[in-house]
């Protein structure tokens, strides 16, 4: 391996930043999701309108962009790992671990996707933009697995909590959702059941072979040109190390 070596009093502050922006942005579009799988099936509490619920809906997918937002642009301007636009915009573009950003750009431009869309509703006809909303169901499971395949906090025991109610959030929801469906739709309800469980399920085998295993983080950065890799030591001092593997 060839490269240089960087020693430094500790992570940046943009890492923390992009570490905290990725964490929230989670948070929130997990109950963003909620949120809409509780309007799709006409919830209304006594005390609050369904048009309440609807515009807290919208509020919290845009703030849910603006923490993303701030995930990524601190992410680039990091120089830990050399990202740039074309990465955060382009699927598995990026050379640093390609499938996990990867899953990250994919669930980015899926809810620009749904944002652009949004904008246009009345245009576009009510049966098309529902069909393209139906995608935030999609960024929700590719955000996850893009948190944990690539953050640095997936070890931490409240990382690991966050993700199991995150994922307990939205399985609730969805199991709620096909009860209110009423009693046809059987065999659609079953299978969205067990669909729901897939997810979960998934990510503890995935977690259990990888991100919780020794050496994930060289696994997963892959043969990429220019990685950047860091280690602390007991006193929080970081090491960089930069070069060709």
């Amino acid at each position: 391996m060839t490269g240089t070596i960087q020693l430094a009093a500790g992570p940046s502050p943009l890492w923390y930043a992009t570490r905290a922006g990725g964490t929230v942005a989670l948070l929130l579009l997990t109950a963003t999701v909620v949120l809409g799988i509780a309007v799709s099936g006409q919830y209304a509490p006594r005390r609050i309108a369904r048009f309440e619920i609807s515009t807290l809906h919208r509020n919290l997918s845009l703030l849910s962009l603006s923490f993303l937002a701030l995930h990524i642009v601190t992410a680039i301007a990091d120089t830990f790992v050399h990202l740039t636009w074309l990465d955060a915009l382009l699927p598995f573009a990026s050379s640093y671990r390609t499938l996990w950003l990867g899953l990250g750009t994919l669930a980015f431009d899926l809810l620009l996707a749904i944002l652009a869309t949004s904008a246009i509703r009345l245009r576009m006809g009510l049966r098309r933009w529902k069909a393209v909303h139906w995608l935030a169901y999609a960024c929700w499971p590719l955000a996850v697995f893009h948190g944990a395949g690539t953050g640095t906090d997936t070890k931490l025991s409240l990382q690991l909590v966050l993700y199991v109610g995150c994922l307990a959030a939205v399985v609730a929801a969805v199991w709620w959702r096909l009860y209110r469906a009423g009693p046809g739709h059987r065999a659609a309800r079953l299978w969205g059941g067990l669909a729901t469980l897939a997810v979960p399920l998934l990510l503890a085998v995935f977690l259990a072979g990888g991100p919780l295993k020794p050496g994930w983080a060289q696994r997963a950065a892959g043969p990429a040109p220019a990685v950047a890799l860091g280690s602390a030591d007991p006193a929080g001092s970081v090491v960089r190390t930069e070069g060709t593997l």
